[in-house]
């Protein structure tokens, strides 16, 4: 589109836009150098929710639902998904992870449903953060809740996977505001 003549277009941005550090000069994808860093003590919390029926609740809490124990299976789904991140996201450096731990929550919903929350955590030292293994860690687990329910209840959602907190590296300690 062609600017109109003698009329200055000004930018919104406040601030230059900053570089993706996963791109080149170029564009191209590239694994951040991290061998300069200091390793420290690194934490992410991450959630994800599970919308479903109440009565497909009940199934779950009782252990009955037809392919069994539901939330041990999506604890252990969760664990092994953290473990395998740099196996599923691009780019994402191998970590030595120390703890991978998720947990569970139901709330009503409203209308007939409970939100289940899913909290993972995971931990290390090492020179980069573990938000994306939280964060695959409580989407792994939320699909593996869906798989195991979706006889019962295929309306089930996925919902706010999101992440809650980091600590540790230079940033220190990050919250998600109202968590």
């Amino acid at each position: 589109m062609k600017k109109p003549a003698g009329k200055a277009v000004k930018s919104s941005a406040k601030k230059p836009a900053r570089r993706l550090s996963h791109l080149d000069v170029l564009g191209n994808a590239r694994m951040v150098d991290v061998g300069g860093k200091p390793e420290s003590r690194r934490e992410a919390v991450a959630e994800a929710t599970v919308v479903m029926d109440e009565a497909t609740w009940a199934l779950v809490a009782a252990k009955e639902i037809p392919k069994g124990d539901v939330l041990s299976a999506a604890r252990l789904a969760g664990i092994m998904a953290g473990k395998r991140t740099p196996d599923l996201i691009p780019l994402c450096h191998p970590l030595l992870l120390s703890q991978v731990d998720l947990t569970f929550q139901a709330t009503h919903a409203g209308a007939g449903a409970i939100a289940l929350r899913i909290l993972a955590v995971a931990r290390c030292s090492g020179q980069t953060g573990v938000e994306m293994e939280a964060m695959t860690a409580a989407a792994v687990s939320a699909l593996t809740v869906y798989d195991m329910c979706k006889a019962v209840d295929r309306w089930m959602e996925i919902r706010e996977v999101r992440l809650l907190e980091k600590r540790g590296g230079k940033s220190g300690t990050l919250r998600r505001p109202g968590c």
